[in-house]
């Protein structure tokens, strides 16, 4: 990976000098990487900061000392300000230290929390307490590059908050010292330069550096014996069937591909709430105990951070095991045993785009490609029918060609139980021909002991059937397909967007941050706030909760007996161009949508259309009590 690299004899020098080549270096590294062109206040920082580094290496003589700017945390965004590379004045060993510089000159903790600071000056508060947030970039270091696994103790943080006095953050000093990361400002400076002192030589750092840049990158022992521990050994997982099946599979496979040095495919299928996810961090788990290397990726970003905060909760390492599908451009052949792609549908045709930085551009092939090539054993979870977006291709044949292209075999197993919707296999049946997405038209519904279905004639009408069902103790959430604006938040306030007659509500926010009481949007499923807003597909696939509402909006309506899409009355800009997504891929993908939408309830599913002879329509396909199934006359 392309960094700005020099020496600290030559960051000195510009610093004392003329400290414009370095600026245009990190400028020029910007945008080479894709990241756009730094805004005036990140080179004002640099420019301020970087040379008051310079100041103190020259004067702890670390001369020979490499630096690393901007260095950039692999499998992440996240950038380090700066990694100093050189050798350990005691072992001779290769050693490094993280720089997180901070221009802060007063700051005070956020709420008697000993994690979080508010810093003057800044717009976004709170933020992380310095000391950890490099001792986090350090652990993280530890955990995937593979230099640093036969001596985790041979990299270290500091976070240097040079125009700061001690009073002027004595609250922060609650938090104690570690190796992983303490904290020094401008009044310290001095026992700073000891610490550097201590922990670097005065000799090159040019071997070290090689060493730190040229290393593999993967999940290290001790990340996986923390999964384990907090994924695995506290599970509550009961796989049954073709679940079983589908895990057993996987681990024989992981053993045959070390045991012949060969390579394998796995693809399970199955609709909404036949397990896949369950059958993701059981395999997740029990590699991780095993001390594979072993990742879990998805293409949603909600998905992906609610998998983070909920079956990574208490491990800041555990949630690093979290991925996306587009991590993977460039990764190393093979370089992991498992990689376990939950969501597989949401694969798309190319990982990067017109933001991605231009070396990752020069790498890229298919993303299916990609993840084949990451793991000996790749695997793909998958539900065809939850395609929802143009460019998305994770289909079993397109799984299937691109690895008989590489010459690798494929093993497929099939998920027929349901463990949503009540366990009722009936309803996604139902839903399949009602969307005609399954042949032989749609079919009556009759309550089953398990899942009820009803349909309402007003938005107050649903969501009093919603607020009586969380009043008995259940979840419930209301959905809606893309048919309204989405605004951007008014400071703490959301924009009461889906309008229908007299009733509002606002669409769950976008930010990845709480918005007042609202819950970011990757949480909005699962965190207290998020009744009282409307989620969308992007919003809400991959989750589930006791009771859903769903809106079908004017781009799905029944004529004459027929659904009849129209993609005028949609909102998502990823179906303004007919010359990108002709219709007929706009028909399918809104058919999957609202598909996506009827099968997020456990319990039950309160129906609203927009339009009344849909309304109409879905009446006569809903019963109540209890009956067999049976084709509507």
């Amino acid at each position: 990976m392309q960094v700005v690299r020099l020496s600290a004899d030559t960051l000195i020098a510009h610093s004392t000098s003329d400290f414009s080549p370095i600026e245009k270096r990190l400028v020029d590294s910007f945008v080479y990487h894709g990241w756009g062109r730094p805004g005036s206040n990140e080179i004002a920082s640099w420019n301020h900061s970087i040379p008051e580094l310079a100041s103190v290496l020259s004067d702890a003589g670390l001369s020979g000392v490499e630096v690393m700017l901007e260095h950039r945390l692999p499998l992440t965004s996240k950038r380090a300000d700066v990694v100093l590379a050189g050798v350990h004045p005691k072992t001779g060993e290769p050693s490094y230290v993280v720089v997180e510089l901070k221009q802060w000159s007063a700051a005070r903790r956020f709420e008697d929390t000993e994690n979080l600071v508010d810093v003057a000056g800044v717009a976004y508060n709170p933020t992380t307490h310095p000391a950890l947030q490099v001792g986090e970039y350090v652990r993280y270091y530890r955990d995937f590059l593979k230099t640093l696994a036969p001596a985790p103790e041979s990299i270290v943080g500091v976070a240097y908050l040079h125009n700061a006095q001690d009073a002027g953050v004595a609250e922060l000093w609650a938090m104690a010292p570690s190796d992983d990361g303490r904290m020094f400002t401008g009044q310290r400076r001095g026992e700073l330069i000891d610490f550097l002192k201590s922990r670097l030589s005065s000799v090159s750092g040019a071997g070290a550096a090689d060493r730190f840049l040229g290393s593999a990158v993967g999940p290290s022992k001790q990340l996986l014996s923390v999964a384990a521990a907090e994924i695995r050994d506290r599970e509550q997982f009961v796989l049954l069937d073709e679940q079983r099946v589908a895990y057993e599979l996987v681990m024989r496979a992981v053993s045959d591909a070390r045991a012949a040095d060969s390579k394998e495919v796995i693809i399970v299928t199955g609709g909404p709430g036949s397990g896949k996810s369950v059958i993701a961090l059981s395999l997740l788990g029990e590699l991780a105990r095993q001390g594979r290397t072993v990742l879990h990726a998805t293409g949603s970003k909600s998905f992906t951070q609610t998998l983070r905060a909920v079956a990574g909760k208490g491990s800041t390492r555990t949630k690093a095991l979290f991925a996306y599908f587009n991590s993977f451009i460039g990764a190393d052949r093979n370089g992991l045993d498992v990689l376990v792609l939950d969501e597989a549908h949401r694969i798309r045709e190319l990982s990067v785009n017109r933001f991605t930085r231009a070396d990752l551009r020069a790498k890229a092939q298919p993303q299916v490609n990609e993840l084949l090539d990451a793991a000996r054993v790749p695997v793909f979870l998958l539900d065809e029918h939850q395609v929802v977006r143009p460019g998305e291709i994770g289909t079993v044949a397109d799984i299937r060609a691109a690895a008989a292209a590489k010459g690798l075999s494929v093993r497929q197993v099939d998920l027929n139980a349901q463990y949503r919707s009540g366990g009722s296999a009936a309803y996604i049946t139902w839903v399949l021909r009602l969307l005609g997405l399954e042949g032989g038209g749609p079919i009556e519904w009759r309550d089953e002991h398990g899942f009820s279905v009803e349909v309402v004639d007003s938005p107050e009408e649903l969501e009093a059937r919603l607020d009586a069902k969380r009043a008995e103790g259940y979840s419930a959430r209301m959905t809606a397909g893309y048919c309204w604006p989405w605004s951007d938040p008014v400071g703490a306030t959301l924009v009461d967007d889906v309008r229908i007659g007299d009733w509002a509500r606002p669409w769950n926010t976008k930010a990845e941050r709480r918005v007042g009481p609202f819950p970011p949007s990757n949480l909005w499923a699962s965190e207290a706030g998020g009744e009282a807003q409307v989620g969308c597909v992007y919003t809400a696939q991959g989750f589930e909760y006791d009771w859903n509402g769903l809106i079908i909006g004017p781009d799905l309506v029944i004529r004459d007996g027929k659904w009849v899409s129209r993609r005028e009355f949609s909102k998502d800009p990823v179906f303004r161009s007919r010359k990108v997504v002709s219709d007929e891929v706009f028909d399918r993908n809104v058919r999957n949508t609202y598909k996506v939408l009827l099968t997020r309830g456990m319990a039950g599913t309160v129906l609203y259309s927009t339009d009344a002879e849909t309304r109409a329509f879905l009446a006569t396909l809903v019963r109540g009590g209890h009956a067999e199934v049976g084709l509507v006359g």
